[in-house]
């Protein structure tokens, strides 16, 4: 199968045509898969076909895997940290180029505004600079043992590592893993999730453009329990890279342990508690908690959909809050001053109106949205509950929507307290102007993001993770140069 037989052209409802690859990525060609399967991607604002993909499964990935295995033995090992900087930043380059057409992809597979989909493209290029400047400063140390011993470390490449990203930021997830997995000299083999896979494969274009070299990357889209299952348990794969569901981190965790033992770093899920106090700027923390929710159609890990508030400003946030949110305009993806676009699937729609469901037979009261919103595509109106208790679905599970159950507090130690009553420490959030009580409350609170008077702040340079069953390991910053590396210590006799 040639490149020119992996595309297809699409016509955007501005008039816009795009060149879409439906290929597999490997060696640095579009391929078709081994048995010839193919499904479709789904524009979840129309619930209509976008294009038929090439779908991996575990023949792929082993075909896949011995290209990341022979490119990293005869080339890319010998490949010095310069080099590799160097392609990086090319690669970059090529990504801002393009970054128009990289969004109206983003944003026609996802359903997210276009606005925020090439703002995505564009924090991807901010990681990949990040990492490309890495390359060539990563290095163990010389340690002092005795006067007759010479003691050093190496800190060296895995070798193949395998990465399985999810649909909600596809762009975003897929800088966060290749960027320090290559500035570090691994080869790749990668699978975007099956909802949302072309802005990796015209990425994929992009790296082959960059000059990098045939199979040091390769981009194998495909279901879960197929392709990825054959990523987590592959006998070459040295270390797993996975973002998405904890149900989903626990099997990769038992495949590696049951396969070869391999590296596992997981990004898992979030019941994120964002605190506000009575002598918080209320319009600012207003802003900030409905960010916290409700970007991204509510498809955040790291969502604050668990607010308490302070019972001596509770009635007046909830009423601003309310109003603030039906200022929002929600539709697809490529109508003007959309806030807010469709979730991803019909599976991800109706689970969320599953909960929704919950909260109002659980006894929370609802005090806006709770239903579909217009007749087509994945919409939900924004949806705010109260008189919630922690016990509730709502106030325990993600429900990875947009959905917020909110509450009262009156002392610290209670909100603390009431912050802790879930399995997850992805993230937190404090609104006070008392900075003492900030910093007393952050470091009090288990969670591997504290995020005080803001909300969804994430830097490249920045580590992120969770705490409890949010995950393992740190994506993003120096931290994350430490999940795609093995240290080794050589020890010289000088002496006799």
């Amino acid at each position: 199968m040639s490149d020119a037989s992996s595309t297809e052209k699409v016509n955007l409802p501005n008039g816009k045509t795009l060149t879409v690859y439906t290929g597999l990525f490997i060696n640095n060609k579009f391929v078709e898969s081994v048995d010839g399967r193919r499904f479709e991607t789904i524009d979840p604002a129309t619930e209509k076909p976008i294009v038929n993909v090439a779908e991996g499964t575990a023949a792929d990935i082993d075909v896949a895997v011995d290209a990341a295995s022979e490119a990293f033995e005869k080339v890319w090992q010998h490949v010095d940290g310069k080099a590799r900087g160097r392609l990086l930043y090319k690669l970059t380059d090529l990504l801002m180029r393009d970054r128009e057409e990289l969004g109206y992809l983003e944003a026609l597979d996802t359903g997210k505004p276009i606005k925020s989909a090439t703002g995505d493209v564009e924090d991807a290029v901010d990681v990949l600079r990040y990492y490309a400047g890495w390359a060539d400063k990563i290095h163990g140390k010389v340690i002092e043992t005795s006067h007759d011993k010479f003691c050093y470390t190496r800190h060296e490449p895995f070798g193949v590592v395998g990465q399985i990203i999810p649909w909600n930021y596809p762009i975003s997830m897929l800088s966060w893993k290749l960027g320090p997995a290559l500035a570090c000299g691994n080869t790749i083999v990668l699978k975007p999730a099956e909802q949302t896979p072309l802005s990796a494969l015209k990425t994929a274009s992009l790296i082959r453009e960059a000059g990098f070299p045939p199979g040091v990357v390769n981009i194998v889209p495909g279901y879960g329990h197929t392709a990825g299952a054959a990523i987590a348990n592959h006998m070459k794969i040295a270390k797993v890279a996975f973002t998405g569901s904890t149900t989903v981190g626990r099997s990769i965790l038992k495949a590696a342990a049951e396969s070869n033992l391999k590296k596992v770093t997981l990004e898992l899920g979030g019941k994120s508690p964002n605190i506000i106090f009575e002598d918080a700027d209320l319009g600012q923390a207003i802003k900030w908690a409905h960010n916290g929710v409700f970007s991204n159609a509510g498809q955040n890990c790291c969502a604050g959909s668990r607010v308490y508030v302070q019972d001596t400003v509770y009635n007046e946030f909830i009423e601003k809050y309310k109003e603030f949110a039906l200022s929002k305009k929600i539709g697809s993806q490529f109508e003007p001053g959309v806030n807010q676009g469709p979730q991803i699937s019909k599976v991800q729609f109706d689970r969320i109106m599953e909960y929704i469901q919950a909260g109002k037979s659980e006894g929370a009261k609802l005090i806006l949205g709770g239903d579909r919103h217009g007749t087509e595509g994945y919409f939900i109106q924004q949806t705010m509950f109260t008189d919630v208790n922690e016990n509730m679905k709502i106030m325990q599970e993600e429900i990875f929507g947009p959905v917020v159950a909110i509450a009262k507090f009156k002392t610290v130690e209670e909100v603390i307290e009431k912050a802790h009553l879930t399995k997850y420490g992805l993230a937190a959030a404090v609104f006070t102007k008392d900075i003492t009580r900030a910093i007393k409350i952050s470091n009090a609170l288990k969670a591997g993001t504290v995020w005080v008077n803001c909300y969804n702040q994430v830097n490249c340079n920045t580590p992120f993770g969770g705490f409890k069953e949010s995950g393992h390991g740190r994506e993003l910053g120096k931290y994350a140069l430490a999940n795609y590396t093995e240290v080794k210590t050589v020890q010289i006799n000088l002496g006799k």
